[in-house]
């Protein structure tokens, strides 16, 4: 499989997909990709014409054609014949409840693990892990099932905190997925921090940018994992 994993969209004060622009365009190069089936479900406060719109002004840019899913007459057949894969951020559980819908969850998976590459950032990299339930968003609707993709065999939480506010009486983001993996214990989960993401090929990963990210486990303490180390334990499960 080739994966591109991206924890965020955008950093502040730079433009929509701007830090990843050129790590996009290599993985894209690499895998000779020329057109890209764009899955923009995740997106509630933009219509999905808006949003795919803005994507293909970006993928132009780095040489792809970007065409949308929803403007398919038949969603799964559209992905079954699809090159590459694109899934944009957003609300994961809306995400997540319209590919149950359209029953392009299996169909998602079954063309990745044929060969066809994969771009997802924040909502689209949660849907490549086995479940949603370390998404950061609110459940503002209720899927058909938690149940995701599972590319990967481990957890993502993207955009991970390390900080907790002056005043803010919740748990910080650590809390939360230590509670998880109390649930959860055979599982690893990734905190992906703003401005990374982790590219698979095949039986390789590689954590790309410029910060450490955090692994977590049941009764293990956290661990910082720096770019450049060895990962791919975390693909074998």
């Amino acid at each position: 499989m080739k994966l591109l994993l991206i924890s965020n969209s955008t950093n502040a004060g730079e433009t929509y997909l701007g830090w990843p622009r050129n790590d996009i365009k290599n993985f894209m190069d690499a895998n000779n990709v020329k057109r890209v089936l764009f899955v923009p479900y995740a997106g509630v406060g933009i219509t999905y014409d808006e949003y795919t719109t803005k994507v293909a002004a970006v993928f132009a840019e780095l040489g792809a054609e970007i065409y949308g899913i929803h403007n398919e007459s038949d969603p799964l057949k559209a992905l079954k014949e699809a090159e590459a894969i694109a899934v944009g951020g957003g609300n994961t559980f809306y995400l997540l409840h319209m590919l149950h819908k359209l029953n392009l969850v299996d169909a998602i998976r079954d063309q990745v693990k044929a060969g066809a590459p994969y771009i997802g950032w924040s909502a689209g990299s949660n849907v490549a892990c086995p479940s949603l339930k370390t998404t950061n968003d609110m459940p503002i609707i209720e899927p058909a099932s938690f149940n995701c993709t599972s590319l990967v065999p481990f957890q993502i939480n993207p955009h991970y905190l390390d900080a907790h506010p002056n005043g803010h009486g919740g748990e910080t983001r650590e809390q939360r997925i230590e509670e998880f993996l109390k649930v959860n214990q055979d599982i690893y989960v990734v905190g992906l921090r703003e401005a990374t993401l982790l590219l698979v090929e095949g039986d390789k990963m590689s954590l790309v940018g410029k910060r450490p990210m955090r692994v977590f486990k049941y009764g293990k303490e956290p661990e910082e994992i720096t770019p450049g180390s060895d990962i791919d334990y975390l693909l074998k499960g």
